[in-house]
């Protein structure tokens, strides 16, 4: 059976540091005027107990089973890999970006320098060929992130998967993310 990556964001985990955008900048050679991946902070909110608490959301592509990305690209620049990853490849895109505008999750962005839309690829190109981790995986201080094999039961993400309650942002339009959250338990979940 092929392999099948995904990932987990434990929002009741991060902190928000940054360190996965800072690893994957550095991983990818990403220029500073565009990310692969961020992590916004909403707050502080006030709980009704009083409490103040910080929200960690985390914006990068959710590599889609069914891909709005994919379908819309005239020249198949856009593409799954046999892993589930979705990929760009640069010498086919032609620059009409319908993959940036069909993306529900405003996970693309034009690279700078070969003006081709570019994207979190889980670090497919350098640590996934080595047996590694994604790079932002690698660097969380507080292991709010999982990556792994989706379609192996034995794995860390499955067992994260079996035995927690997750969700999936835009879960309602059908393109499937193997980007699963762990709700923030003070916030509450919203998609």
């Amino acid at each position: 059976m092929a392999k099948k990556y995904g990932m987990i964001h434990d929002e009741n985990l991060c902190i928000g540091c940054q360190a996965c955008n800072i690893a994957c900048r550095s991983e990818n050679d990403i220029p500073e005027s565009v990310y692969r991946l961020q992590v916004w902070v909403n707050g502080p909110k006030k709980l009704a107990d009083g409490n103040m608490v910080f929200e960690y959301h985390r914006q990068s592509c959710v590599h889609c089973d069914d891909t709005p990305c994919v379908k819309v690209c005239p020249t198949k620049a856009s593409y799954i890999d046999e892993n589930g990853i979705s990929l760009v490849n640069v010498d086919l895109c032609v620059g009409c970006l319908y993959c940036n505008a069909a993306c529900p999750y405003d996970a693309r962005y034009v690279h700078p320098e070969h003006k081709a839309p570019d994207k979190c690829t889980f670090c497919k190109e350098s640590r996934l060929g080595r047996g590694e981790e994604p790079a932002c995986v690698t660097v969380c201080p507080t292991d709010a992130l999982v990556f792994g094999d989706i379609n192996d039961p034995k794995s860390k993400i499955s067992k994260v998967l079996s035995q927690r309650v997750t969700y999936r942002q835009k879960a309602h339009l059908g393109t499937e993310p193997k980007m699963f959250i762990v709700p923030n338990k003070k916030g509450g979940v919203q998609s």
